[in-house]
């Protein structure tokens, strides 16, 4: 099915749900167990939300491990959680793509939260890729990431004032482990020359990580995976690792390995050998059973890989 005629069909099912009554007296609020029902987005934000909801919230997440957000399709049953939900949380900054309009439908009748939305565009990175809309990659800098957690326990507290103080000491526990994990990132990407910090990826993701820990960031895709690379964009990537003497660049879990299995046989042909250092979790997050399944866990992974592997270790 095209993608125009897909997108109407999840604006119809929306509208639809919406229409017979979306999230009324008789479906939200608490569910049988007390409990609010959330539905977020991306891995990091579902994680966000548990650690501040704690056992007063039950999270769906819709997009799970190797998921791409930038271009993930709503289906029916997406259609039917987001509509029955006391709170609908995702990234904002157009990182969800079509998505975007449905949340806007969703708005109506249900709370929707954006977090990069909520944030001063003067700590956001603009692209000029996008018509001057800015990175949605927001998580990669600790720091900037932290400064959602006020957000999110905001909005909680709205649809349930009456465990405000939980809410509120379970806000400033989280922000204290990420305050934590900012000094860990930092420690370790100091252990490479500043001159050495070069991060080549599958997709122009790592941005904000960059600008927070003193790394040069290239991408063979842009800013959303939705802009193919051409064999121009990786001749280029190429000549860049080619002549710097880059000695790693990295895979993402979301994006195809192809992509940057090109780039290093195009580095090869140049007469330079530029190994795989391992794979980041950029636009997802790992398996749930596994420590890159939580938020921690993958910042940790991906600052670690990179530092063994531009040092040679």
């Amino acid at each position: 099915m095209p993608k125009r005629q897909s997108l109407i069909l999840v604006f119809v099912i929306a509208l639809l749900i919406i229409g017979c009554g979306g999230n009324d007296d008789s479906s939200g609020g608490r569910l049988d167990d007390g409990q609010f029902n959330i539905v977020a987005t991306t891995g990091m934000i579902t994680d966000m939300v548990e650690n501040i909801g704690g056992d007063e919230v039950v999270v769906a997440g819709l997009m799970g491990p190797g998921v791409d957000p930038h271009l993930y399709k709503a289906g029916a049953g997406d259609v039917s959680l987001m509509s029955y939900a006391d709170l609908i949380v995702y990234n904002g900054l157009h990182l969800e793509g079509a998505m975007t309009s449905v949340f806007e439908k969703m708005s109506s009748k249900t709370k929707t939260l954006g977090l990069g939305d909520q944030l001063d565009p003067a700590l956001l990175i603009a692209t000029s890729e996008s018509g001057g809309l800015h990175d949605p990659h927001i998580w990669f800098d600790v720091s900037l990431w932290m400064k959602t957690i006020p957000i999110v326990r905001d909005a909680l507290i709205e649809i349930d004032p009456e465990n405000k103080a939980l809410y509120t000491a379970n806000a400033r526990n989280y922000a204290a482990t990420l305050d934590s994990l900012d000094s860990y990132v930092r420690s370790q990407a100091e252990k490479i020359p500043p001159g050495q910090r070069v991060l080549v990826t599958a997709h122009d993701a790592f941005n904000y990580f960059g600008r927070a820990y003193g790394f040069e960031v290239r991408g063979l895709q842009g800013i959303s995976t939705a802009a193919e690379a051409g064999t121009g964009d990786v001749q280029e990537l190429a000549r860049f690792i080619a002549s710097r003497k880059i000695p790693a660049l990295f895979i993402e879990t979301s994006v195809p390995r192809r992509n940057i299995e090109a780039v290093q046989a195009a580095v090869r042909s140049r007469g330079f050998e530029v190994t795989i250092g391992g794979e980041l979790f950029s636009d997802a997050m790992g398996n749930p059973d596994t420590p890159e399944g939580k938020y921690v866990g993958m910042v940790k992974h991906n600052i670690d890989t990179i530092v063994n592997s531009l040092l040679g270790e």
